[in-house]
């Protein structure tokens, strides 16, 4: 439907055109129209709000704003132009209508980037409610900043309304260049069936953030650089020279989970501290609901080799990583060999990975290469595998959802996105409710 409206608009533009190519209007005239074919599109729009695919949110927001700064715009033209009878230049009403196509499609361009996707629909008994904070971490200073400033983590909640008992904390790592709603229909989901979820930030490593001057924070240009080029290296570095960088980005990443487990965990046995930023009545409603004796880690990507290395803390009880090669368990490198943690693997832990990763896994303990990942779920006391028949990395997050061209772009298969994503939080609730609330056994299949 966003293309159809765009060939709309473009045609009410060509046909303004054409039209005062053989009316041979004065300016008076031609911004006169122009005034009325803006105040159309207008109406157009607004008119096609009925159908499918076409709202009035952040998609087409460009689209309103650039339709009446246009309206207005023209006005002022009339009102300058209304004495004015010389014939509108043919030139000046093509360049006209050039620049008016372009800026109505480049307008339009989140429409066409964006889904119109609400969510997915949940299983659990409650409604969820949101709530966020920055936790400010006073023993670390902001290594990408050169001012002094404290390391900041964003925090999101996501939990059940309503409900009046201590509940399972689940806390979720974003991958890189990922953001905190990467995986929002999982933590509604898990909310809805009475969890609290805290989905944490890691400032420079996501896509964007805020701090608590509310200034916008972008990913690191040198952490986006490096990560893009080593995810792509193909064989070009060392072991050595991978974790160089990968250790110093897993070193930010695991102080931001520690810190934050630590720092809920105090505050729901004895109350909120000014750690937290600015808390409103919602964010101490969620930390009261807190029961700091079940906590479980998600993540997805480098998010989740956070989690499976905060897993092995004794005060969490279950651990998943979608997609994530568990670059926390490299303790160094030899040459081209990794040296990896071979100390057993005491919290249950379940691994999802894309249909290529278990296959390169598969193919690694043939040959018998040493490959992270295997030797963690091998040593592992409870340990889960399973992985999805034509998914790729990103099918694990809502991306594919809420933009498939992004999704495309970064990495989404051949499947039902809906189906798997449902499948895959169907699985994560299953896992969490057996570990952290005792409620039956969990087994899961190899494939989907």
């Amino acid at each position: 439907m966003a293309l159809l409206l765009l060939i709309i608009l473009t045609a009410t533009e060509l046909g303004f055109t054409v039209f005062g190519f053989t009316a041979k209007d004065t300016k008076k005239e031609w911004t006169l129209k122009r005034v009325i074919v803006t105040a159309a599109q207008i109406i157009i729009y607004l008119l096609m709000l009925v159908l499918p695919g076409i709202d009035a949110g952040f998609r087409f927001k460009g689209l309103i704003v650039c339709l009446f700064i246009r309206l207005a715009a023209a006005g002022i033209f009339w009102i300058c132009n209304r004495r004015d009878q010389k014939i509108k230049k043919k030139g000046a009403m093509a360049a006209g209508a050039v620049l008016s196509i372009i800026l109505i499609a480049s307008s339009m361009a989140p429409a066409f980037l964006f889904s119109d996707y609400n969510g997915r629909p949940l299983t659990g008994e409650y409604n969820v409610l949101q709530a966020q904070t920055i936790l400010i971490d006073r023993s670390r200073i902001e290594e990408f900043e050169t001012d002094g400033s404290f390391r900041e983590v964003p925090v999101h909640f996501f939990y059940p309304e309503g409900c009046e008992e201590k509940l399972p904390l689940i806390i979720f790592s974003h991958g890189a260049f990922g953001y905190y709603q990467s995986n929002e229909s999982t933590f509604m989901e898990l909310a809805s069936n009475g969890y609290v979820v805290a989905s944490i930030e890691h400032p420079y490593h996501s896509l964007f953030t805020k701090d608590t001057n509310g200034r916008l924070i972008t990913v690191d240009p040198g952490f986006f650089n490096d990560a893009l080029t080593i995810g792509n290296s193909d064989d070009e570095y060392t072991e050595e020279e991978i974790f160089a960088y990968t250790s110093v980005w897993m070193k930010i990443r695991l102080d931001d989970m520690n810190f934050a487990i630590d720092t809920l965990k105090e505050a729901s046995e004895n109350g909120i501290t000014d750690v937290f930023f600015e808390p409103d009545r919602n964010v101490i409603d969620a930390v009261s609901l807190i029961d700091d004796s079940r906590i479980g880690l998600i993540g997805h990507s480098m998010g989740g080799a956070t989690a499976v290395t905060c897993g092995r803390r004794d005060d969490i009880s279950a651990v998943v990583d979608l997609d994530g090669t568990m670059l926390g368990e490299i303790l160094g490198a030899a040459g081209n060999e990794d040296i990896i943690n071979t100390e057993p693997y005491t919290t249950p832990l379940l691994n999802f990975e894309k249909e290529d990763h278990h296959e390169g896994r598969t193919e690694y303990e043939r040959e018998g290469i040493t490959y992270v990942n295997s030797v963690i779920l091998g040593g592992a006391e409870e340990a889960f595998n399973t992985y999805f028949t034509g998914a790729e990395h990103m099918d694990f997050t809502d991306l594919p959802l809420f933009s498939p061209v992004l999704a495309g772009s970064l990495g989404s298969g051949d499947v039902d996105h809906e189906a798997m994503i449902d499948t895959v939080n169907g699985i994560v609730v299953r896992f969490f409710d057996c570990y952290l609330k005792g409620e039956g056994t969990f087994t899961v299949n190899e494939c989907y």
